[in-house]
């Protein structure tokens, strides 16, 4: 395990720790994409079935853990706890559209026909797109809170830490996923426009306003 994964687990598990502690503390889920947390929960639940069948270390085991609960931690507060202030209305992108295509492709393309590839397929492919809803959403608002733009920094972080753990691998141990780093890539492709209006308006303290949709 080389430095780029750890800080990418760091950035990733710090994201969702921002995004727990602003619900929990402003009691409210105003401005979260309840949509893009069910995905992300998706992810984590058909990426991680290996825990009952392989083990591959301590801190693997312990972070797949931690990321499953706090995946649906996430979703139990916006749809339970919070749903009084869940924003139903702008949270409107329809996950037929990612969800039939991401299923096909991780039966086209996969490494292996078994069960556990084509979900382990299916939950990286669904994750280079499961953040649209939430963007979906930022765009159809017009507006983003600071805390909630944090929480969208540090997740865009992870994946570009994890592509340059995907270098490093490839030069170290010759190691190559074609599926992993495509599907990453894209993922961070839709984090460009963001990463953009980030440094130049929330880290100047201004507050991150896109144009609203006509």
């Amino acid at each position: 395990m080389n430095v780029f994964r750890i800080l990418g687990d760091v950035s990733h598990l710090l994201a969702i720790i921002i995004l727990l502690m602003k619900i929990q503390k402003s009691k409210s889920c105003a401005g979260i994409s309840g949509k893009s947390q069910i995905l992300f929960a998706l992810v984590f639940t058909t990426r991680y079935l290996d825990l009952f069948t392989t083990f591959i270390s301590v801190y693997n085991t312990v972070m797949k853990v931690i990321f499953l609960i706090c995946a649906y931690i996430t979703v139990y507060m916006i749809y339970v706890k919070f749903r009084k202030t869940f924003d139903s209305e702008n949270d409107s992108f329809r996950l037929e559209f990612l969800l039939v295509p991401v299923t096909g492709l991780s039966f086209l393309e996969n490494h292996s026909f078994t069960p556990l590839e084509i979900l382990w397929t299916f939950s990286i492919y669904l994750e280079s797109v499961a953040i649209l809803p939430q963007l979906f959403m930022i765009s159809k608002t017009g507006e983003a809170e600071t805390i909630t733009t944090h929480y969208l920094f540090f997740l865009g972080l992870y994946r570009a830490l994890y592509i340059a753990n995907w270098v490093w691998r490839y030069y170290t141990e010759n190691f190559y996923d074609q599926i992993a780093v495509v599907s990453g890539v894209v993922q961070t492709i839709f984090y460009c426009d963001f990463f953009y209006l980030y440094v130049t308006k929330v880290l100047k303290g201004k507050k991150l306003s896109l144009p609203m949709p006509v």
